[in-house]
């Protein structure tokens, strides 16, 4: 402890933008609330608080904070009641980690993102830059297993701090209580017996660590083998990019585009679409293999055909960029999913610890 046997007060910094935004907006949002509720349950924490950084004011209430009253400390405020800040859904100023240190505070700076390659295609695309880098000192840097292997020299020798690696935390209670608000008639968690399957993707399209490419090539390729699996693709997340030269040309070399079963759609919370749009999920992931999304469609006992090789047997896994082994699970299980609902729940069970 930082003050002999004192309990502490830890603060997790939350990039807060006001109205309008979610805590589904991405999984950052939700490793924020659940460190803090994890936090809560350690005998040497006297109090847990959100500390702001953003556009500041209050955060809108589907950040679900009031709900888990979660007290939002501005930075101020911070630099005075708190013994520990971890830096996490938005980064302090190099005076502000400076002040806070000096006075006897501790800062570790929580990295859940592939820094590594998303300051590449910072610098490379001319992206407004993320100030990884600032010159602030750290008492520690954490991460989690999936970016150990890319990551880890570069937040060690850059940012001169010890790393340590950390497991990806999850539990379903914040889910639960999103679910709980779909609308009349729909129900989240897959339901058998849909002879063709309607596909959803995911991926946020923002980055090369996630996108769909992947996930239509094994779309497609199932449907080349067994066309009649097939109800329809909804690619998520795509709107910002359906218009490009390159990705049309792409999309229009499938015949699941050309033969009018694909869509390109908008953002939403996986809970929401699923409920209403979806049989199964097609994912793909680089140097980005912990996900929330997987989590999420586990706990539903969605299908889920993924390249993760953290989830083993909880989903159909094929390694690396393997389209055909991809496809393979898609036609295959589309037509075998009763065979295999009980073992895979099974697995699925151990897999969260449910």
């Amino acid at each position: 402890m930082i003050n002999g046997n004192k309990r502490l007060v830890v603060g997790v910094s939350l990039f807060v933008r006001g109205t309008g935004q979610s805590l589904w907006e991405n999984g950052i949002f939700q490793n924020c609330l659940l460190l803090i509720l994890l936090l809560r349950q350690s005998p040497v924490v006297a109090e847990a608080v959100m500390v702001s950084g953003g556009g500041g004011g209050a955060a809108d209430p589907r950040m679900m904070l009031d709900e888990w009253s979660v007290p939002l400390l501005t930075q101020d405020e911070a630099m005075q009641r708190c013994d520990l800040v971890i830096e996490m859904s938005a980064q302090f100023s190099i005076d502000w980690i400076t002040a806070f240190r000096r006075r006897g505070g501790k800062v570790v700076t929580m990295r859940v993102g592939n820094d590594y390659v998303i300051d590449i295609e910072r610098a490379i695309f001319n992206k407004p830059s993320g100030f990884l880098f600032s010159g602030a000192t750290y008492d520690g840097v954490w991460t989690i297993p999936e970016f150990e292997h890319s990551c880890l020299h570069y937040y060690q020798t850059g940012l001169r701090s010890p790393v340590k690696i950390l497991p990806h935390l999850w539990h379903p209670m914040l889910f639960d209580r999103a679910r709980a608000t779909l609308g009349a008639g729909l129900s989240f968690g897959y339901q058998p017996g849909n002879p063709r399957w309607r596909v959803a993707m995911f991926e946020p399209n923002i980055c090369m660590v996630k996108t769909s490419i992947i996930p239509m090539l094994i779309t497609e390729e199932a449907y080349r083998t067994r066309p009649d699996f097939l109800e329809y693709v909804r690619v998520c997340n795509t709107l910002h990019m359906k218009d490009h030269t390159t990705f049309v040309h792409f999309a229009r070399s499938l015949d699941i585009v050309t033969h009018g079963l694909t869509t390109f759609e908008g953002r939403f919370a996986v809970y929401e679409f699923m409920a209403a749009h979806g049989d199964a999920v097609v994912s793909h992931t680089w140097e980005n293999a912990q996900n929330y999304l997987y989590y999420e469609l586990l706990y539903g006992g969605y299908p889920l055909i993924h390249n993760s090789p953290y989830l083993g047997k909880a989903g159909y896994f094929y390694p690396d960029f393997d389209c055909q082994e991809g496809a393979g699970h898609c036609w295959m299980r589309s037509q075998n999913m009763m065979k295999t609902l009980m073992p895979i729940a099974k697995r699925r069970r151990m897999f969260l610890m449910l």
